[in-house]
């Protein structure tokens, strides 16, 4: 199985250079020298490509992979996906999750009320905050604390979760 760690969403410079936009909470071990990554476009391989180089800025991360040398060779791969193969992952301690363990899991409340789905997560410093997508398309943002996350079973894909005060609003 291939997971997806970044989104190849613009060129840079004229020597090959790409714009990254992180999809994985470690994207920085996958874009060390020499690390192997595949390039994906609906879903299909289209090129494994070795990292020369790379570098965070704003946001977002420029990286210089062996072999695209030009902008006109960089371009063919904007708005493709960068995916790792999943034996490549590191297992984690209790508690902790890789993001495509959470993000597709359906939320229910204490009382086993269908909520919504995990849409995305984004990285705020002091915890993880979760998109959850209800049945209107009505996104939600849940805190990754021990307050509003209750129970977590990436097995089902199931998150319990406590409805605190202001938090559906």
């Amino acid at each position: 199985m291939l997971l997806k760690v970044g989104k190849i969403v613009n060129v840079h410079a004229l020597k090959g250079e790409l714009k990254i936009i992180s999809t994985s909470d470690s994207i920085e071990e996958r874009l060390n020298h020499n690390y192997v990554l595949h390039i994906t476009k609906r879903g299909e391989i289209i090129r494994d490509v070795k990292v020369a180089s790379s570098r965070k800025y704003k946001g977002c991360y420029y990286v210089k992979f062996l072999g695209i040398d030009s902008i006109d060779e960089a371009e063919k791969y904007k708005n493709c996906e960068l995916k790792i193969d999943s034996n490549l992952v590191d297992d984690l301690e209790n508690n902790e999750y890789y993001f495509y363990q959470i993000i597709n899991s359906k939320v229910y409340d204490e009382k086993n009320n269908n909520l919504g789905v995990i849409t995305n997560i984004f990285k705020t410093g002091a915890n993880d905050v979760w998109e959850m997508k209800d049945d209107n398309n009505n996104l939600f943002y849940i805190p990754f604390i021990e307050e509003v996350v209750k129970k977590i079973d990436v097995n089902e894909k199931k998150i319990t979760i406590n409805v605190i005060e202001g938090l559906l609003n």
